[in-house]
């Protein structure tokens, strides 16, 4: 499992989050994700540590925390949802028909 880790500052580093989490355990992998377009990180990440006690002791200390300026989110991570492979959202035109 992993931690996610929300409200980041946009100059946040990977070597950064990993140091304020190596204060609670061992950090085994840490992920910043960046938009596609742009290269700007998107203002959350992940971490994974060597134990559940570890994310537990992680997760209680800095869930709200102010770090670099910001107020920070801090809980495990949800297992990613499935989307669509195509946009979805159907005939559009048909249903701003069936509205009128």
């Amino acid at each position: 499992m992993s931690i996610y880790v929300g409200n980041l500052s946009f100059k946040v580093t990977e070597a950064d989050l990993t140091a304020v989490f190596a204060e609670y355990g061992s950090v085994k992998r840490v992920q910043i994700p960046a938009d596609r377009e742009t290269g700007r990180i998107r203002g959350f990440g992940f971490v994974e540590m060597s134990s559940d006690t570890e994310e537990e002791a992680a997760i209680a200390a800095l869930d709200g925390a102010e770090w670099m300026g910001r107020d920070l989110k801090v809980n495990k991570a949800r297992p990613r949802e499935e989307r669509p492979a195509f946009g979805g959202g159907g005939d559009r035109r048909r249903n701003f028909q069936s509205r009128y």
